[in-house]
């Protein structure tokens, strides 16, 4: 799943210090803008003069959604620009515009140098990490590869974090934030793959890992302020990112150099090695020269995006099950009949279309941000219509608008939990439907060779993390509250922060 920007807190500066910031965020993007590339041949959402774009990128910043609606509306099937605080952005729609993104070359639209822009990754995940992402082809290959075998793990750590996370009594019925009590169930089930038992459990390396989010985002805010050359000095010295960097060695050093040991004696395959993602990292063959440190962004940067994705989709999944509780019995129904038969296993949770159906509906409602597969144009790009792209140009789908279209989806403002269940029925297999494959019409995961490579693991968390709620819980709003609205930070689409969600133990 492409990153964007998650919710972003409040900086914390001294005092005196936030009018001159804002002094300068104004100059800096007024300074951005004036250098923007020519795109004056493509239409403008909002004011597309010097001073008028700034206001405009200063309305992105809260309601980007409804900025690229509007285009969409106005300008659906051909391209439009929108102003960020940073720069423009022309956003595109349409079969025909999404299979041009998703079939052009890497050194025309690029996805990395467009994360790159948008988190500064070279500066807060590391140069390694970026400019030699061998851990996703580890993603693609051992971490799907194993999720049948694993699953007896992943199952176990949701049950037992949801259990330890909730601590419900009797019978009696306990509100608890929704949001923070996601991030502990992830945050565990996660690193119950990607590290392993007990350090996955350690409530500093959770902490840390879900710091380690909003550092990484408020660190590319930071850093995009400044000039380039200045880049590498303010992600040292005005980012919590290195300090987050010094914290995770300490859980992973001990750990890492132990396996090393195991790995010069032993060679690959010792009794007892555990089969978790820093051993199938270590095992690569480029890790043998990566110092601990790299090793440890590279564990903080699989738990960035998993803890990014997994948190804000199950939040928004969680509040849609508690504000539509007639849901539950039906879903219930399918978890009970599935698991009598097949167990708890990889196999069962794949025969849980309606599970997997209220996730994909949810995301489709809720999703974590309202545009997809951004793309930075490398090199003069034209698509088929004779648009122009400059070198330089943030090229983006408008997917949020798109999930919201009667024209592409039935009664498409309507929250329809078993909408994709419906359509696998009436197909047969129809596994097009299910919640891991993308399409024109549904980018969540993104399209095409650069799809998601975690998807599939996300997926099985999910998944298992809904159908395990449905059996063992009562979930619901507090007394007249109505389901949390999401928030907006640029274009992100963030899962209510404080909203709370109400457990008991489901009675048998």
């Amino acid at each position: 799943m492409q990153l964007q920007v998650p919710a972003l807190q409040t900086l914390a500066l001294p005092d005196g210090v936030y009018g001159l910031v804002g002094i300068v965020v104004a100059a800096v993007v007024l300074a951005k803008l004036s250098k923007r590339q020519n795109l004056d041949a493509i239409p403008t959402v909002g004011c597309s003069t010097w001073l008028g774009s700034w206001w405009a990128s200063t309305k992105y910043l809260t309601k980007a959604e409804d900025v690229i609606r509007q285009g969409y509306e106005k300008h659906k099937g051909t391209p439009f620009k929108v102003a960020n605080l940073y720069r423009w952005t022309v956003v595109v729609s349409g079969l025909q515009f999404v299979e041009e993104v998703r079939k052009a070359s890497d050194d025309e639209l690029s996805l990395l140098e467009a994360s790159n822009d948008n988190l500064k990754v070279a500066y807060t995940l590391g140069h390694d990490v970026h400019y030699n992402p061998y851990t996703i082809s580890i993603i693609r290959s051992q971490l799907t590869r194993n999720l049948a075998t694993l699953y007896p793990d992943i199952r176990d750590e949701v049950v037992t974090a949801f259990e330890e996370t909730l601590d419900l009594r009797g019978n009696e019925w306990k509100s608890v934030p929704a949001l923070q009590t996601v991030q502990q169930v992830v945050g565990r089930t996660s690193n119950r793959i990607f590290v392993g038992l007990p350090l996955c459990r350690d409530p500093d390396w959770i902490d840390l890992n879900i710091q380690f989010t909003l550092d990484v985002v408020k660190g590319g805010v930071i850093i995009k302020l400044f000039p380039k050359f200045l880049a590498p000095l303010v992600a040292r010295f005005m980012t919590n990112v290195p300090a987050s960097a010094r914290r995770g060695m300490k859980h992973l050093g001990p750990i890492i150099e132990e396996r090393r040991k195991h790995l010069e004696e032993y060679g690959k395959d010792w009794a007892d090695k555990p089969n978790d993602f820093l051993s199938w990292l270590m095992d690569h063959p480029e890790a043998s020269k990566s110092s601990i440190k790299d090793l440890t962004l590279r564990i903080l940067a699989v738990n960035f995006a998993a803890i990014h994705v997994g948190v804000y989709s199950f939040t928004q999944a969680l509040y849609h099950l508690a504000a539509n509780p007639q849901y539950m019995q039906p879903l219930r129904e399918e978890v009970e009949s599935i698991v009598e038969k097949d167990g708890w296993s990889k196999g069962a949770l794949a025969k849980m279309r309606k599970v997997d159906s209220f996730l994909k509906e949810s995301q489709r409602m809720e999703g974590i941000d309202a545009v997809g597969m951004t793309r930075k144009v490398m090199k003069e790009f034209t698509f088929s219509d004779g648009t122009v792209l400059p070198k330089g140009t943030l090229v983006t789908i408008a997917s949020q608008a798109t999930y919201l279209d009667n024209g592409v989806y039935e009664n498409a403002e309507m929250f329809d939990p078993f909408r994709f269940s419906n359509m696998r029925d009436e197909e047969g297999n129809g596994a097009k439907h299910s919640f891991v494959s993308t399409s024109p019409e549904y980018l969540p995961f993104g399209h095409g060779r650069h799809a998601c490579p975690g998807r599939f693991f996300a997926a099985n968390e999910l998944k298992s993390m809904l159908a395990h709620v449905v059996l063992s819980y009562d979930v619901k709003l507090e007394d007249d509250a109505t389901r949390p609205r999401s928030l907006h930070v640029g274009s992100s689409i963030v899962a209510h922060p404080t909203a709370k969600v109400m457990f008991r133990k489901r009675a048998h």
